[in-house]
């Protein structure tokens, strides 16, 4: 067998890739902590931007989440152009996404708050939804690296 990273991937495999990633816009967006925990494993891994390594999802959102989500507004994937690597048994896929937001200068004035992710998924069986074990987020070169907007959280 030929490795292939462009191998051929299953449409509902690909679609509920997709999904994980129009579901965490929308908690991102609502600033909704806790809705968004089960979308990631309790113990994965990521690279952050105010840690070398985040282990754990409590850490990830208390360290991470919490320092971005309510910064910035619109942050929407663009899904269209997700793409989507699945292993030959279909429970550890790579989604790789670009995402837009806006976030905001010390004075208030908004940018473009444009970035990339790879995220790494598992799941116990077909058919389930996936579950985030490694993500990796990066903002675009020349995006300002902190927003200094202010809006409440959901939870």
């Amino acid at each position: 067998m030929s490795v292939r990273a462009t191998a051929p991937v299953d449409a509902g495999d690909h679609q509920k890739v997709q999904d994980w990633f129009r579901e965490l816009s929308e908690h991102v967006q609502a600033v909704d902590f806790a809705a968004a925990r089960h979308l990631f494993a309790e113990d994965f891994l990521a690279f952050g931007t105010f840690s070398d390594f985040v282990y754990g999802r409590d850490h990830a959102e208390a360290n991470q989440w919490r320092k971005v989500w309510p910064t910035i507004d619109g942050f929407t994937w663009r899904l269209d152009e997700v793409k989507a690597l699945v292993s030959p048994d279909r429970l550890f896929a790579m989604g790789l996404a670009i995402w837009d937001s806006t976030g905001y200068l010390p004075d208030g004035t908004p940018f473009d708050r444009r970035g990339r992710a790879t995220i790494s998924f598992a799941r116990a069986a077909l058919g389930e939804p996936w579950v985030a074990t490694h993500t990796h987020m990066s903002l675009f070169r020349g995006t300002p690296d902190v927003s200094h907007g202010s809006k409440p959280s959901r939870s």
